[in-house]
């Protein structure tokens, strides 16, 4: 199983808004990066990934899981990229905010800490072990 960090502003799509789409999920569309189309054309179901909020809040806040992998976005007029739908798995108990991820030396290889722009990024297993831990999680 692989795992993901899925960067979304929280005035446009929220945790709050993921938890409530339920276990049918929803879609993770509008990427429009050809290196973020790579990642999620990796995907597969049962997947795992960080939600993170960028921009405001600059944090980690939750885990979702791939339940359906890419197929065409819809929301793309040129038809060149896809998208995969997610579902919330859990909320962190305590959100692993960007700060903390930039002061621990274990994670200054994250994809986060050295290409933020990147909207969906790999996560190591150590990556992913560490950052569970740094929220309250086993």
């Amino acid at each position: 199983m692989a795992h993901w960090l899925y960067k979304s502003e929280p005035e446009a799509w929220s945790w709050e808004q993921q938890v409530a789409a339920g276990e049918g999920g929803t879609c993770w569309n509008g990427v429009r990066n050809h290196l973020a189309k790579k990642h999620l054309m990796a995907m597969q179901v049962g997947d795992l990934g960080f939600f993170y909020h960028s921009n405001e809040g600059k944090a980690v806040v939750g885990i979702v899981e791939v339940i359906r992998p890419y197929y065409p976005d819809h929301t793309d007029e040129t038809g060149r990229f896809g998208m995969v739908d997610l579902r919330a798995v859990e909320a962190l108990p305590r959100p692993v905010s960007l700060d903390a991820i930039k002061a621990e030396p274990g994670l200054k290889d994250m994809v986060l800490v050295n290409n933020s722009r990147l909207s969906v990024q790999p996560v190591t297993q150590a990556e992913w072990a560490l950052v569970r831990r740094m929220a309250g999680l086993t």
